[in-house]
């Protein structure tokens, strides 16, 4: 059976604390979450974890995320010596919406997901930087658990947004006015 494994991660610092964009190796990782179709499990991993993580994703016969590419990856190679964009199969489904020129703008994965699945995101990157500095001012671990399910949450939308595509041919999102609008994709 073929391994296709989607996957995010939220991290530690936001770009102004590290630099800007191009230091985001040393953003850190605070969770991280993959799904398996092989073993149909979701996997949680903390910092500590990391090898376990890239061993998963370099194992993988397909990697499916959203900007995983330009923003996860690079966050990731602070833990790897790993290239990891060069060694693992991917399809990162808003480099691939840039690639084909399809929109003219980023399209958001929240923007996909409410229009196609008729459910978007339960918070976003800086509500997980916020339970992060709450967790370690506080050693409170219910933040952790608030960032590891925010988590959850992305890798299972990416999965369904992934497979309408490969459904129906096409994603569904809002424009730029906020209207319903369609984009054809070539994901099977």
């Amino acid at each position: 059976m073929r391994d296709i494994v989607y996957f995010d991660l939220e991290t530690q610092k936001s770009f102004s604390a590290v630099g800007g964009a191009k230091n985001k190796a040393k953003m850190g990782v605070s969770v991280a979450v993959t799904y398996s179709t092989k073993s149909e499990q979701y996997c949680v991993y903390g910092e500590d974890q990391m090898d376990a993580l890239v061993d998963q994703l370099v194992r993988a016969d397909l990697v499916v995320g959203w900007n995983h590419i330009q923003f996860d990856y690079p966050v990731l190679q602070g833990y790897t010596i790993y290239d990891l964009a060069a060694q693992t199969v991917n399809l990162d489904m808003m480099q691939y919406l840039e690639a084909e020129d399809k929109l003219g703008f980023r399209l958001k994965l929240d923007s996909a997901a409410k229009v196609s699945l008729g459910m978007g995101k339960t918070a976003d990157g800086l509500d997980a930087l916020k339970w992060w500095n709450a967790y370690k001012k506080t050693g409170d671990e219910s933040y952790m658990m608030k960032i590891a399910e925010y988590c959850c949450f992305d890798v299972k939308v990416t999965k369904c947004v992934h497979e309408y595509g490969i459904e129906h041919g096409a994603v569904r999102y809002e424009d730029k006015g906020g209207n319903p609008a369609e984009v054809a994709v070539d994901w099977k």
